[in-house]
């Protein structure tokens, strides 16, 4: 069932979250467990990451460094699979541009329908760690619209080489990312929102916000987003505060602003579990307005903040 049908049939506003995959060779039990712990909410669906090879230098001795490629989290795929058949819950792999191939990622479209996995998240990705600014790999794509054809070629039964299939499996279908406060890279608001409406005329089904803090910038996106005629659902993606060094962390790493009012009371805290505390309130409290808005869903950045997130979760589902 498509993402859209999922959140479609809650009366109210559906609960979904993120995981990353197991670091190599750490085993998958640890994030069942999580994931376990927060079956009770009901959630419509569960969204993996994906993540890219990085460089790591070696030390060979005698002064000879060698720089080669790692992927710290391998297996996105085998471990969407797993989840999916022992929750039962649609699993939603991030299918990336950053760090693959078209035919790495043809591979990977491939091999989730095999395993009957076909809602999928399409991300462009971030820089690679060594880079100043993104660069496609070679023989990959710059822009989640590329990617995107790619997927719709695939539905249509053409591989990306242009022959074509002697059998069509199911049909993929896809959200892309969306940000309420501008992608870093776009010059302004409106160049940023030209780009999600064309992902959207090009079959993205629906938008998943980048993390924000302040629900006011959330309704505006939104708001412009109808006006400029883009009707799909925008679900909100939220994330709770857990630590103090998050203040300049979060603003770094994802572009979002933190509000005055929360800052001045994280300011205020003596330890982590202080800020946790916060950051768990104010989750809270931007869900209860979000829901009282009619959000078809709200979408949480878990990445390790399990505790957390079960309490927002008892609080509000």
């Amino acid at each position: 069932m498509r993402i859209t049908e999922l959140i479609s049939q809650d009366q109210g506003t559906a609960f979904s979250f993120e995981v990353l995959p197991p670091l190599k060779g750490a085993g998958i039990r640890k994030l069942q467990d999580d994931i376990s712990s927060l079956m009770e909410f009901g959630p419509k669906y569960i969204n993996i990451t994906t993540h890219r090879s990085e460089m790591v230098t070696k030390d060979l001795g005698n002064g000879l460094l060698q720089r080669t490629p790692l992927r710290r989290r391998p297996g996105s795929v085998a471990v969407a699979a797993a989840l999916q058949q022992e929750f039962g819950v649609p699993i939603v792999p991030h299918i990336l541009c950053s760090g693959f191939t078209r035919e790495e990622t043809e591979y990977v479209l491939i091999d989730l329908q095999y395993l009957g996995i076909t809602n999928l998240l399409l991300l462009r990705g971030d820089k690679a760690p060594e880079d100043k600014e993104f660069r496609p790999t070679k023989d990959g794509y710059s822009h989640t619209t590329e990617l995107q054809k790619q997927v719709n070629d695939f539905n249509n039964g053409l591989f990306m080489d242009g022959s074509v299939m002697k059998e069509r499996g199911p049909q993929f279908s896809y959200g892309v990312a969306c940000y309420p406060e501008k992608h870093e890279e776009a010059p302004n608001m409106a160049s940023d929102a030209a780009w999600f409406k064309r992902k959207i005329e090009m079959g993205a089904e629906y938008g998943v916000t980048q993390m924000f803090f302040d629900n006011s910038k959330y309704f505006d996106f939104v708001r412009k987003m109808r006006e400029d005629g883009v009707s799909v659902p925008i679900i909100p993606g939220i994330k709770p505060l857990v630590s103090l060094k998050q203040l300049t962390v979060l603003p770094r790493l994802f572009h979002c602003d933190l509000p005055e009012e929360l800052v001045g009371e994280a300011l205020k805290c003596k330890t982590d579990d202080d800020v946790k505390q916060l950051g768990i309130e104010w989750c809270v409290s931007q869900c209860r307005e979000l829901i009282a808005a009619g959000v078809p869903s709200i979408h949480f950045y878990m990445t390790g903040n399990v505790n957390s997130l079960q309490k927002i979760a008892a609080t509000i589902f």
